[in-house]
């Protein structure tokens, strides 16, 4: 009675947990048909697995199935308010049960990024010796939250976002199953597809939404909604349960490293559409504006350099922006410096050219500074040989060896063919064949 009431009183979310694989929805690739994962799952042959994805993907949910699927021991403990404590107080019932009974202890641990490293030491000879089989679930990249030693007694399965049709699968489950709405609503299908949306591949979000919306749509006072036939949930009720739509990010994890590289690559590549969506994502959930800018200054030079010498200017413009003006208004400095960075015309020569000499001075041989180069304030330095002033010269430049012996010109600045580097260049070669 306790459980049943716990579950009637439980997010729809919750109630619509599947409890065997035939329910799960989604995530062919890790847990599909003949997948390690499934055929583990299927014989109860478990070994240790991190469950890495976004929020809403199936985490949680995968590991409640093992749980009722398997003969093992299940045991839950809390990366939030767990301790070394705890850990160890499981590890020592798991070694007692299977000398005992013979029976495996499967340790499940949510968010366990969230464990610091004392924490996840204390799980290594378990791990190890099979003591317990670990199922960690985490939104962290386990390959930078987790210990190296941990993973390489794990193996690690990545799930992704939800398509489209399996978060639709999951709402029109919700509508009709028991456990969920019972059938007492009906979706209109344009509120199908705002909820789809909205929940941008998180089935938790899809069902947060449509619980929502529902409640929405129930009449006030109403203490048996669809007792008089099914409730129609409209797009505004949708609209209505949302009324801001938040796009996941998060400024310390793998979403910030992904769209701050699409928006850098959106940039480089001329697409200031794009550049300005990847823009908005950060703008809407408060990304540090000094951190957008910088971005824009290094690609002012890397990626645009002498084609058009303004940028850097026009950047460096933007990061003052920020400093003096801030949110909301550094949003428009900010679009005007990415369109700017879109329209102009590209060249990384400044970047191949510094990273190329860069290489031949920590690689190559010692070379000495030509003499006719070197520093006139010393004793001895009339023997050096004459310096010719390229001022003194109609063109401004004379023919002249700069670079140490056994370099060329060349070497290492390679123009590229566009912009005001590229006309420069066929300038100088004009000033060259007149000298």
């Amino acid at each position: 009675m306790e459980r049943e009431l716990r579950i009637k009183n439980a997010p729809l979310a919750v109630r619509m947990r599947p409890v065997t694989l035939d329910g799960y929805v989604g995530q062919e690739q890790a847990v599909g048909p003949g997948s390690w994962l499934r055929l583990a799952i299927e014989h109860d042959t478990l070994s240790s697995v991190l469950l890495y994805g976004p929020a809403g993907t199936g985490k949680t949910t995968l590991a409640r199935i093992i749980a009722h699927t398997t003969h093992a021991e299940f045991v839950e403990v809390s990366a939030i308010t767990g301790t070394v404590k705890d850990l160890r107080r499981e590890i020592e019932a798991a070694d007692s049960r299977l000398l005992t009974t013979g029976r495996r202890t499967i340790l499940f641990v949510d968010e366990i990024h969230r464990f610091n490293r004392s924490q996840q030491d204390a799980l290594l000879h378990a791990v190890e010796n099979r003591t317990v089989v670990l199922i960690g679930a985490t939104t962290e990249n386990p390959y930078f939250e987790v210990n190296s030693a941990l993973i390489s007694r794990s193996r690690v399965v990545e799930l992704s976002p939800l398509d489209d049709e399996a978060v639709r699968k999951l709402v029109r489950r919700a509508l009709v199953a028991e456990e969920g709405l019972g059938g007492t609503f009906m979706l209109e299908d344009a509120s199908l597809e705002e909820i789809v949306t909205l929940a941008g591949g998180d089935g938790r979000a899809a069902l947060t939404s449509l619980e929502l919306a529902s409640q929405m749509a129930a009449p006030v006072g109403d203490t048996a909604p669809g007792e008089h036939g099914p409730i129609t949930i409209t797009p505004q009720h949708v609209l209505d349960a949302n009324p801001r739509r938040g796009l996941p990010y998060d400024k310390d994890g793998d979403m910030h490293y992904d769209v701050i590289s699409a928006f850098i690559k959106s940039m480089r590549g001329s697409d200031p559409d794009a550049a300005l969506y990847w823009l908005a994502r950060m703008i809407d959930v408060g990304e540090d504006p000094k951190f957008i800018a910088r971005r824009i200054m290094i690609l002012a030079s890397e990626d645009i350099g002498n084609a058009d010498p303004q940028a850097l200017l026009i950047a460096e413009a933007a990061f003052k922006a920020t400093e003096v003006i801030g949110y909301p208004e550094c949003r428009i400095n900010l679009a005007q410096a990415v369109i700017y960075m879109c329209l102009a015309p590209k060249s990384n020569a400044a970047e191949a050219s510094i990273d190329a000499a860069l290489e031949e001075v920590r690689n190559g041989p010692r070379r000495e500074v030509p003499n006719h180069l070197r520093d006139r304030h010393r004793p001895g330095s009339d023997e050096y040989g004459p310096y010719l002033y390229p001022h003194n010269y109609p063109a401004g430049w004379v023919e002249q060896q700069y670079l140490p012996d056994g370099l060329e010109r060349g070497a290492f600045y390679h123009p590229g063919p566009r912009g005001w580097e590229s006309w420069r260049i066929e300038a100088i070669g004009r000033d060259r064949g007149a000298q």
